[in-house]
């Protein structure tokens, strides 16, 4: 049987990985609207656009998670594992839009791992 800790350590990546892939879906899904209107346009590109929805999807999927992981771990030992979005983030960024990352900031991201290696001891 896994270990309690093991559990949330998997859910909390699954939870990061789906707030990760909303920002994703938001970003491509901004570049395909018009923009921002009160106009029958606007609102057609919004209704019609995929990425959108699947971003709502992913946030709704990733809150639903949430909640279960509060209601059954310490949310002190909960809500730092929140960070490893900033880390699936990082690496979305690279892969998805060819963005150049400074070292500094991979320095932080391995701060970030550290600092939930640490939480999950």
């Amino acid at each position: 049987m896994m270990s309690h800790t093991l559990i949330l350590l998997m859910l909390s990546l699954l939870q990061s990985a789906l707030l990760a892939m909303g920002q994703v879906l938001l970003k491509v899904s901004m570049v395909r609207m018009e923009p921002f209107a009160f106009s029958a346009r606007f609102f057609r590109s919004l209704l019609l656009n995929w990425p959108f929805a699947l971003c709502g999807l992913c946030f709704g999927a990733a809150a639903l998670l949430w909640m279960y992981i509060v209601r059954h771990f310490p949310l002190s030992q909960a809500y730092p594992l929140v960070s490893m979005s900033y880390v699936f983030g990082m690496i979305a960024a690279v892969v998805f839009f060819h963005e150049t990352v400074e070292i500094t900031r991979w320095v932080g991201v391995l701060f970030i791992m550290i600092g939930c290696a640490l939480i999950i001891r």
